[in-house]
């Protein structure tokens, strides 16, 4: 089943939030008691949900217990607990990020519910397939958000249902992933001189590994010397290696809760963040940045907090340039400096901003790579439009194109960042870049080349179907960030841009 949240405001174009409403959908299941599981697309999605269905039981007069949440960075004995709760049915609601979709055993489910788009066709039919495996009939539903992604993909069940599930992307000579496999396979066998592992600069690889003390060099062999076993440090979901440990000082002796990874950190555990873990509310007191500790306390609030980036894109090199109509399409190595900036505070249930809070963090900086539009400084000028218009179109481009990649690319909505620029400090030019949010990048922005014209006329063809009038969180973003005629003129930016593909 393919659900819409019904639109309750259509002069805007919003709809009821897809949290709510699946918290309505799990509700009915919760009071039989029937096995669910629901993925969301967030950690911050997994605590909102676990907090509301847990409450929902308590109104039920059942055990809140029933209901857990389940993701990364919690500890394996908890994840473990969960896990067997499945299999011997106490558990009967549990919301997970995509950690659940494959690969562990769970037991037995009757419902499947995926909160927003997965990202992937090939991801909704792992989730989906959770439930079912047994005799018994099943269900499975995918509650759509206001994203464009989810949009299209609601108003597309063609596509949806009738495509092949798609291509996995993977850069495996990027250097962090290389290095972790030669690793592991070091542990398994000695490498020989000039053993070639993917890559011709294997030896240099092995020398430097050799001078950190993690192999050593012996009669023409390098052998594995720590005493960790090397598939242990690999995360499946994050490329960083560095994790920060969460540490529950409610009361004495503290213990540690939970780990976040080191690109995370900023957004969900910067000073006085409210962390929730299982359901549960903690004040985030300190934040170590040298020792990567976080000191929580345990709180009961009636809010979340969000925090907002503020990112900035340095072009390290340009490996490729391709001259069209409109500009460039370019693609190479890019620096990314991030910094949090402020967070404010969303009321539960009600999803109301009720306050705001600085934020004051060293800047993270990330090499990876980027596909860009560079535009020529007549382009405003040929549309017609005034400044504020332009950077609406602009806005406008890069929220839908934001939202429509992850579905030729195969990956999730966190996995590619884009940014726009009225001028880019470098040029002069108005640019919109799609850069790999992993180290050193994985791919994703390089095979936006080859399918970059496909990807503008879907676009487009949102934005027309959108019934809004003005602008939406379904189609180019609201009225509010694009403007009065931000629809219109985003439609007449990318017609302009087609005009020169055809």
């Amino acid at each position: 089943i393919l659900y819409n949240p019904p639109v309750i405001n259509k002069e805007l174009g919003i709809r009821s939030s897809y949290i709510k409403q699946t918290t309505k959908i799990a509700e009915e299941f919760l009071r039989d008691e029937i096995k669910t599981i629901i993925f969301v697309r967030t950690r911050t999605a997994v605590e909102i949900l676990t907090t509301y269905l847990k409450e929902k039981a308590r109104k039920l007069h059942k055990n809140p217990e029933l209901v857990q949440g389940y993701r990364g960075g919690y500890l394996p004995i908890e994840r473990r607990n969960i896990e067997n709760g499945l299999k011997n049915n106490s558990i009967k609601t549990v919301i997970s990020t995509n950690a659940l979709e494959l690969g562990i055993d769970i037991g037995g489910l009757d419902v499947s519910i995926t909160a927003g788009y997965p990202g992937t066709i090939t991801s909704f039919l792992q989730q989906s397939g959770r439930a079912g495996r047994g005799v018994t009939t099943a269900i499975s539903i995918m509650v759509a958000s206001s994203a464009p992604i989810d949009q299209f993909m609601i108003n597309h069940p063609k596509y949806f249902f009738g495509n092949s599930p798609e291509l996995g992307i993977i850069n495996a000579n990027n250097l962090i992933i290389l290095i972790n496999h030669i690793k592991c396979a070091a542990f398994e066998l000695p490498f020989k001189d000039n053993e070639i592992f993917g890559v011709d600069t294997t030896n240099e690889i092995l020398k430097y590994l050799e001078n950190n003390g993690i192999l050593h060099h012996s009669e023409g062999q390098w052998y594995w010397t720590e005493s960790i076993y090397p598939a242990e440090e690999i995360s499946l979901r994050s490329a960083s290696t560095q994790n920060f440990v969460i540490i529950d000082k409610t009361k004495k002796p503290e213990n540690i809760i939970g780990k976040m990874d080191y690109f995370s950190v900023p957004m969900f555990l910067h000073k006085d963040a409210i962390y929730i873990h299982r359901g549960i509310q903690y004040h985030v007191d300190n934040l170590d940045w040298e020792r990567k500790k976080a000191y929580v306390k345990r709180v009961d609030v009636n809010y979340y907090t969000d925090a907002e980036m503020k990112t900035t894109i340095n072009v390290l090199h340009k490996d490729e340039e391709h001259k069209l109509g409109f500009g460039f399409l370019n693609y190479g190595d890019i620096s990314i400096r991030s910094v949090p900036t402020i967070f404010k505070k969303i009321k539960l249930f009600t999803h109301e901003n009720i306050g705001w809070g600085k934020i004051e963090l060293p800047e993270i900086e990330m090499d990876t790579t980027a596909v860009w539009f560079e535009f020529y400084e007549n382009f405003k000028t040929v549309q017609n439009l005034t400044d504020d218009e332009f950077i609406g179109a602009l806005k406008g481009f890069g929220n839908v194109l934001k939202n429509i990649v992850p579905i030729h690319l195969m990956c999730d909505l966190h996995d590619i960042s884009v940014a726009t620029y009225l001028r880019y400090p470098i040029t002069n030019r108005p640019a919109v870049f799609i850069y790999d949010n992993y180290p050193n990048g994985i791919g994703l922005s390089r095979r936006f080349l080859t399918l970059y014209s496909d990807i503008l006329i879907e676009m487009k063809e949102l934005i027309s179907l959108c019934s809004c009038k003005d602008g939406c969180p379904s189609c180019v973003g609201p009225e509010l960030e694009v403007g009065q005629k931000g629809k219109k003129n985003t439609l007449k930016f990318l017609n302009l841009i087609l005009s020169y593909e055809h």
